[in-house]
């Protein structure tokens, strides 16, 4: 009869059983090269016939019904049956392939599969990987035969009966292995370190011996000059990897980051990250324009204005008043070349390139064209913003969506995780915190089933969810309504007090009403998403990640209609017709404006903060007497985080310096709501992994957000006439015209340039080639998320195939044990007779 197999993980061949090395396709095809090196030999031993011989003729032993045989020569597995079978029953209902009642032929056969006999032990995987470095190495020699090698050498290929490996031999192969390591180059022994299926301690240990021969050996042949060379390589190379670990560790916020994760996991780790990214964007496009636009006009300023107020400190929060006559604003711009004038005494002034004052002296100066350094630096950064929010989205197209099971992962997290050059504590209290956070993520996901709905819960579902939906278009619509007649009767009322003739008796008070309509806008960003999550509650979403991409919907659905609605007001009637509300420089005007929105959505974020959650946190801990805290609202910060960096590309083209404020305000916010975060509010009750949350940020930020902005910056400088007495672009009718006149000079003074003048008018000035550009990124995009969705299709495909062979060798198994079962049933039957009779 055939019995049940109790596999014992104490004995130390299963322990060894258990190591395999990472390479497994590698490792089939050394064992075939030594199986095939004994086959060619024909000079091979009389003992290892002996043994492929012994090896056939235990396989054919049918009456030998022992599972001994299995694990190995020892007769301690005999000793051990009563034991094995009181927990043998247990294990069997876990795993059904086990369960079952194989035969002894059957097992050895499972036995002598290459995934049973690779990795047994340790002078098996030492002597594979000596192989293998022997073949890297172009020496002269060439690899011994099977036959030059001890049997405790060679990697054993049966599934039962391994030898032991004495000491000397081990050492013996260690030694040959640290050899061929030595020959070999530093990226081919690094490569095959890693690769070999040994714990760290050995690897270091193995990577030390071949670097202590190599120095020795290197001592004793190169010479006092050349060893000298030698270790200054080695130093400067050590300092090289110093200094890049030294940069890694400059990682703007590793530590709080990590904290994040590990206490609120993904989702909010995601808005950090976003923060992170704006504010590299923002350095990014102040450094272009604080070099190219701002410092020269800071170093060459124009003549002082008459009459100009003095700093009363209101400035801070309309930036009206003393700010307007500074580089804050596009109306300080000059709109000449900035010279160097050579003066007796040394000094320089300022010279206009129209007026031609000192032709004699300016000739022999370098200039700066500021009209056209202002208008090439708004369109070349505007460019690599695009390419790099390109970039980055593609990028985590390909991160995000990719296909990334839940079971998969928990195995990777669970074997692969820790980093263990960790040894600080806190490090590892981080560490830990984060690998549990992810732990309970992915198992609610693998855990979270659907549930299925009845008809009439689907109907009622469906009716709420469009109960819902009509109560955040109407506020939506409401409020954007609001806003369009309350900038509507600003407007008026300033053209009121203009044609009546009024004079201003307080202008403090009248410049602290232009304060009105931020306030409402940002007092209604700062309400309706608390409407928004109502209306999210009523609906009762199974899944959270589900509830946070609805509510990214219905804030972006806000945001998008305010800023609508703020661009048409700005536009479309201050900027068409500035003479009725007595604007001299309406650029200057709009650029107030967007500093004075910013502030108030960082003023409004603040408040937020500390009545939202700090203050709701004491209430309900001294109050209601409860321990919960609110639950970080992802989707309304990150909207918020948004719709200010709209404001800011925006606000560029007539406020250059308005990135600098928002650098200031995120650095603030950021440390703001990590404390916040961390101080009052907690995970969420049910885990959920946010995988493409990023990429959903990144992608909003490009296409609603900077999309948005460049169409009206864009507008704004092809089609609406600027200022005629302020700005850079002054008696100008586009500011495209200042890229136009300046072509126009370039021919003029070298007829040979007329190529460029052509190429500018094509490319430039015809907005077509701004279609055509925006439309081949938008072919990237598709054609990346098109290659992407293929690799996707292609790798569920693999796994769908890896598990149909899993199931195919299943069912082999199954059908092996049952035809042999057949065949010894008559045989049993017939020795039962005989033994009868």
């Amino acid at each position: 009869m055939a019995r049940n197999v109790a596999f014992d993980l104490n004995h130390p061949h299963m322990e060894a059983g258990l190591e395999s090395p990472i390479d497994e396709e590698g490792v089939h095809d050394s064992f075939s090269q030594l199986i095939a090196e004994q086959s060619q030999n024909g000079g091979a031993s009389d003992s290892d016939a002996f043994e492929l011989q012994e090896l056939q003729r235990q396989l054919d032993e049918e009456e030998r019904d022992n599972v001994a045989f299995l694990s190995g020569p020892g007769r301690e597995f005999q000793g051990r049956r009563q034991r094995d079978a009181e927990w043998e029953d247990a294990d069997t209902q876990a795993v059904p392939l086990i369960g079952e009642r194989w035969s002894s032929a059957t097992l050895k056969i499972l036995s002598s599969m290459p995934s049973r006999t690779i990795g047994r032990n340790r002078g098996a995987i030492i002597s594979q990987y000596y192989n293998r470095t022997m073949q890297l190495r172009r020496r002269r020699q060439s690899r011994p035969a099977i036959r030059d090698f001890s049997h405790s050498a060679r990697p054993s290929i049966r599934g039962y009966g391994i030898e032991t490996d004495s000491a000397d031999a081990e050492v013996s192969k260690r030694d040959r292995l640290v050899n061929n390591l030595q020959n070999l180059s530093v990226s081919d022994r690094i490569r095959m370190l890693r690769a070999m299926p040994l714990n760290v301690s050995e690897k270091s240990e193995l990577r030390s011996l071949a670097l202590q021969k190599e120095k020795h050996t290197l001592s004793r042949r190169i010479p006092c000059c050349s060893q000298l060379k030698y270790y200054i390589i080695n130093g400067a190379r050590q300092g090289w990897y110093s200094w890049l670990s030294f940069l890694h560790s400059l990682h703007l916020w590793q530590v709080p980051l990590k904290r994040v994760s590990g206490r609120f996991g993904s989702g909010v780790l995601s808005y950090f990250l976003f923060l992170k990214t704006l504010l590299f964007f923002n350095v990014f496009l102040f450094l272009v324009t604080g070099a190219f636009m701002v410092l020269p006009q800071e170093l060459h300023p124009p003549e002082p204005s008459a009459g100009r107020p003095s700093f009363t400190g209101l400035e801070l929060l309309t930036g009206a008043g003393y700010f307007s006559d500074t580089v804050m604003y596009y109306g300080y711009y000059c709109n000449y070349t900035l010279r160097k004038s050579c003066r007796d005494d040394g000094g320089v002034h300022n010279v206009s390139l129209s007026n031609g004052t000192m032709p004699d002296c300016v000739s022999k100066h370098l200039s700066y064209n500021m009209p056209l350094a202002y208008f090439f630096t708004i369109g070349v950064s505007s460019f690599l913003t695009c390419i790099i929010l390109v970039y980055s989205m593609s990028k985590s197209f390909g991160q995000s969506f990719r296909i990334d099971k839940s079971h998969s992962i928990l195995a990777i997290k669970t074997f692969c995780s820790w980093d263990f050059k960790v040894i600080k504590k806190s490090s590892v209290k981080l560490m830990s915190e984060n690998i549990c956070t992810q732990f309970k993520e992915l198992l609610a996901e693998v855990s979270h089933k659907q549930v299925k709905n009845t008809r009439c819960q689907r109907l009622w579902r469906l009716m709420v969810h469009g109960l819902a939906w009509a109560i955040c278009v109407a506020s939506t619509t409401a409020c954007v309504l609001a806003i369009f007649y309350c900038s509507s009767y600003m407007h008026k009322n300033l053209q009121f007090f203009l044609r009546s003739g009024v004079p201003v008796t307080n202008p403090q008070l009248n410049e602290a009403s232009l304060l009105a309509l931020p306030v409402l806008v940002s007092l209604i960003n700062l309400l309706l998403p608390g409407l928004f999550n109502l209306a999210a509650w009523m609906e009762d979403y199974e899944s959270p990640s589900v509830r946070t991409y609805v509510s990214i919907g219905r804030n972006l659905m806000l945001k998008v209609s305010v800023l609508g609605v703020l661009c048409y007001h700005w536009l479309g009637r201050v900027a068409a017709d500035p003479t009725t509300i007595g604007l001299k420089c309406w650029e200057t005007f709009v650029g107030q404006e967007l500093y004075r929105f910013l502030l108030m959505d960082f003023i409004f974020t603040i408040l937020d903060t500390l009545f939202g959650e700090f203050l709701w946190r004491l209430f309900s801990e001294k109050v209601l007497k409860r321990r919960r805290k609110p639950v970080f609202d992802i989707a309304r910060n990150v909207l918020e985080l948004i719709y200010g960096q709209t404001l800011a590309w925006l606000g560029v083209l007539f406020t250059p310096v308005l990135p600098a404020v928002q650098i200031l305000k995120l650095l603030l916010l950021f440390y703001i709501k990590m404390s916040s975060v961390m101080m009052n509010c907690q995970a969420p009750r049910k885990p959920y992994r946010v995988s493409q949350m990023t990429t959903v940020f990144i992608t909003l930020l490009c296409f609603p957000s900077f999309l948005g902005a460049s169409v009206c910056v864009t507008y704004t400088m092809w089609s609406i006439t600027p200022s005629s007495s302020c700005g850079p672009f002054r008696e100008l009718k586009t500011m495209f015209q200042a890229g136009k006149r300046w072509v126009e000079e370039l021919e003029k003074d070298n007829p040979n340039l007329s190529v460029l003048a052509r190429a500018h008018s094509y490319l430039v000035e015809n907005p077509f080639f701004l279609f055509v550009g925006a439309g081949i990124f938008l072919i990237v995009i598709y054609f990346h998320s098109q290659v992407v969705d293929g690799q996707r299709k292609i790798i569920g495909l693999l796994q769908e195939q890896i598990e149909n062979e899993g199931d195919d060798k299943k069912f082999l198994i199954t059908r092996l044990q049952t035809i042999h079962e057949q065949k010894r049933t008559p045989a049993r039957r017939l020795a039962s007779q005989n033994s009868n009779c």
